[in-house]
């Protein structure tokens, strides 16, 4: 695991977002085809928006997995992160080989079933990511299930995760958040070949430092991180404020 620091969001975004087209660049490179994982709020803007840039990139090559989505929530919703990547990202991408919503309006083990087959048939070359506010990575929340292999699952949203959605701006009140998503695991997300995972601001810095400076543990899911082959930690400096002097940086 790397760690990279850049003065605001905007630097880190740009660097985040340049080594993940790399990565997409190499796999079109090495195996004819890439298959991603995007990750979405607030953290990812200037990722996403970097990512896109990159002309250079046959997006018909390229297939592009959920991380995560609410059960119940229509893609209307100005939450709905089918929403978020529908105008972030495919509406400015041409040609793309393929995408897989999660939809969190079907039914949960229809809907689980339909996503695992699809994944289990496609190895991930690059997964975006963050880490939240309570250290959870996607929508699993502490304790988080280090064990579980299946690739989709419904999971419970704690007080913490839901405060964030709200805090973020995403509901009018806490009550709106819904309880319950459907996420990638923890072991899936970790199949990743490559994980490239964005975290700015200072509402961050307790769960990066959690995550990064504690031992593996469920009650940090993030800090799973630190066991995977190439992992790039990409942070500004107010979500870096709180790290040890003797963390070794980019």
């Amino acid at each position: 695991m790397k760690i990279y620091t850049r003065k605001d969001p905007s630097e880190m975004g740009k660097l985040a977002g340049d080594h993940a087209a790399a990565a997409i660049l190499e796999a079109i490179q090495n195996n004819g085809e890439a298959n991603i994982i995007l990750a979405t709020g607030t953290s990812q803007f200037e990722t996403i928006q970097t990512i896109l840039t990159h002309d250079t990139i046959d997006w018909s090559k390229v297939t592009m997995f959920h991380l995560d989505e609410y059960l119940g929530l229509p893609i209307s919703h100005p939450a709905s992160f089918r929403k978020y990547l529908k105008e972030r990202f495919l509406d400015q991408v041409k040609g793309l080989k393929a995408y897989h919503f999660i939809d969190g309006e079907k039914n949960p083990a229809e809907e689980t079933k339909r996503l695992n087959d699809l994944i289990t048939k496609s190895p991930i070359d690059v997964a975006m990511v963050g880490i939240g506010e309570n250290g959870h990575l996607a929508f699993n929340d502490p304790p988080a299930d280090f064990e579980i292999e299946t690739p989709y699952l419904v999971v419970n949203l704690d007080v913490a995760c839901r405060q964030q959605q709200f805090g973020e701006g995403w509901f009018p009140t806490l009550e709106d958040v819904p309880t319950k998503a459907i996420s990638m695991s923890i072991q899936q997300i970790m199949k990743a070949k490559k994980i490239i995972c964005s975290v700015p601001d200072e509402r961050k810095a307790k769960a990066v430092k959690a995550c990064l400076e504690n031992e593996i543990s469920p009650e940090f899911p993030a800090s799973i991180l630190q066991n995977h082959a190439d992992c790039g930690i990409y942070l500004d400096e107010a979500a870096a404020s709180l790290l040890d002097a003797n963390i070794t940086v980019n």
